[in-house]
């Protein structure tokens, strides 16, 4: 794990003094400071995080008002109190811009003393909070919003396994508070997608690791209500903040900020999505407002849903995309159709949220705008940092993937063919969504042509193909460890591959090619043109 931070130049301790300087921080809830803020202490108040999550940065309040409508607080760590700028932790901060999540670890952005600690929302804890705070109806209309510093105190720190329980059995703690959010959280997705945001549900792969560190199960993580109940508010409370600042209240012209921006898909890899979603049957708009299309692409990934077709398409439609990345010229949200979106709730892991804050801070106050040029340069390198570590947080991935099916050598499993290239085949396995590479030069039943439009290989004497979404068969062959890569072998019903004899045993490509003429020499009638290719 060390070599795959190394490899993305990415660090995995803190220098000593910046943990020195994180030490002498005091969390500093005094009188004086609570009487600058909000006291929502006595409002019923919890967090909702991953089982493993030790970093609480996000909290719901709940109350009812005299009125009978709601007031829901999103209640976010007010990390900026804390991490003052120019200061030797801020500057680490904004080198490293987040918190890097490996298989087996988490490389926080801040040191612990603050991420898991002083910051983090934890239960029965007084804590300070950057809080975005709603008016709402039973129908989730916003009726008003007030965005400032407040004191919290959270009842109980909830599981999604938890507070998902509550929500099925509609009994345990804060139930009434939890089935109502969760009530206005589906009414808001409703609303969202019928706005045209792209409904992507894709399948998070974890590993059950022993104490070497071996990976000895896959499973996967499911979005299940709960964790739509916190995306949701979460979601308005980005929107809100944004909007605030993007589209101030005077007209007049915006001030400086960080927006989270998602840009218009690529119109020629939509326009291949379409050609490709009308050939199963399903009409995908490649022109026309930003909401007719979504719109078509929801009700295709919605109507291949168990589909043979399912995997193929919804992988076509998230490649047609583009990639969300922070700047402070505003061209909204596309795959959110959002106008206005930024990041807001999520300080302790990534420093836009930071900057934000400072920039909320600021702007309520009256303050002028910012240096536009040097934010967009932080702006800038913290999408740069963000891709890097989802890129190793890919690979560490990919690591353990190698590692666990490196105990499964020779067995058979199914699969999804998840990428055609020129050189060969990429199978993602049902069972654990590991993904393996199918090298053309195994492929010895014939020479395959690379159809790049088409996404896929096309056998030029026999016509067979192999397109992206196909089930198939494998059998894991290699197992690269250094070059985390795995290499599998197609194989029939009975388990054999074109590499393979009638035993199951690995022949050589040689081999196979005598072994094809030979069947051809008995079976006249039986022509194939065989392939030959230098390893």
């Amino acid at each position: 794990m060390h070599a795959i931070l190394a490899e993305f130049g990415l660090p995995y301790k803190y220098p000593d003094n910046v943990n020195a300087a994180a030490e002498k921080i005091d969390a500093g809830i005094t009188d004086e400071e609570v009487a600058k803020r909000l006291d929502m202490r006595d409002v019923v108040t919890f967090t909702i995080d991953p089982r493993d999550a030790k970093d609480f940065d996000d909290a719901l309040s709940f109350r009812v008002l005299p009125n009978g409508n709601y007031e829901i607080g999103v209640h976010i760590a007010d990390v900026t109190h804390y991490v003052r700028p120019d200061t030797i932790l801020d500057r680490e901060a904004q080198k490293r811009a987040t918190s890097v999540y490996l298989v087996d670890r988490v490389v926080p952005m801040l040191p612990e003393h603050l991420s898991n600690g002083i910051c983090s929302l934890r239960p029965d804890e007084d804590k300070l909070a950057f809080s975005c705070i709603f008016e709402m109806d039973a129908r989730a209309r916003v009726l008003s919003h007030r965005i400032g510093r407040t004191v919290i105190r959270s009842n109980r720190r909830f599981t999604y396994e938890e507070a998902q329980m509550v929500i099925e059995t509609g009994v345990g703690d804060y139930s009434d508070e939890i089935l109502a959010l969760n009530s206005m959280a589906q009414i808001l997705r409703k609303e969202r997608y019928e706005n045209g945001s792209v409904e992507f549900d894709r399948a998070e792969v974890r590993f059950d690791i022993d104490e070497s560190g071996h990976p000895v199960s896959v499973f996967f993580k499911e979005s299940k209500e709960a964790n739509k109940l916190i995306e949701e508010f979460m979601l308005l409370a980005n929107k809100t903040v944004a909007t605030v600042i993007g589209k101030p209240a005077d007209h007049k012209r915006p001030k400086a900020f960080v927006y989270r921006i998602h840009d218009m898909p690529d119109p020629g890899k939509l326009a291949d999505l379409s050609k490709i979603a009308r050939t199963f049957g399903f009409k995908v708009r490649d022109s026309g407002s930003s909401r007719e299309v979504n719109r078509s692409i929801n009700r295709m990934l919605a109507d291949i849903k168990g589909r043979g077709e399912e995997n193929f398409l919804s992988t076509l439609a998230i490649r047609s995309m583009a990639k969300a990345i922070y700047s402070t010229t505003n061209v909204g949200h596309y795959g959110l159709a959002f106008d206005y979106y930024t990041h807001f709730t999520s300080p302790i892991r990534r420093y836009p949220d930071m900057m934000v804050h400072r920039l909320l801070d600021r702007y309520l106050s009256g303050g002028r705008s910012v240096n536009q040029p040097k934010l967009e340069e932080q702006c800038k390198h913290s999408s740069e940092m963000e891709q890097l570590a989802a890129n190793a947080e890919r690979a560490s991935i990919k690591y353990k993937q190698v590692e666990f099916m490196g105990d499964h050598m020779g067995e058979t499993f199914d699969g999804v063919i998840s990428g055609v290239t020129e050189w060969g085949l990429y199978v993602e396995l049902n069972d654990n969504l590991c993904e393996g590479l199918v090298p053309v030069r195994d492929l010895v039943d014939d020479y395959y042509d690379f159809d790049e439009k088409n996404y896929c290989l096309i056998g030029r004497r026999r016509g067979n193909r192999y397109r992206l979404g196909d089930n198939v068969k494998v059998k894991v062959a290699r197992a690269n460890l250094e070059r985390k890569q795995l290499d599998f072998l197609l194989v029939d019903d009975r388990g054999h591959g074109p590499g393979e004899d009638d035993l199951g045993k690995t022949v050589s490509v040689s081999q196979a090619l005598k072994q094809t003429k030979k069947k051809q020499k008995n079976n006249p009638k039986q022509k194939t043109r065989t392939r030959t290719r230098r390893k």
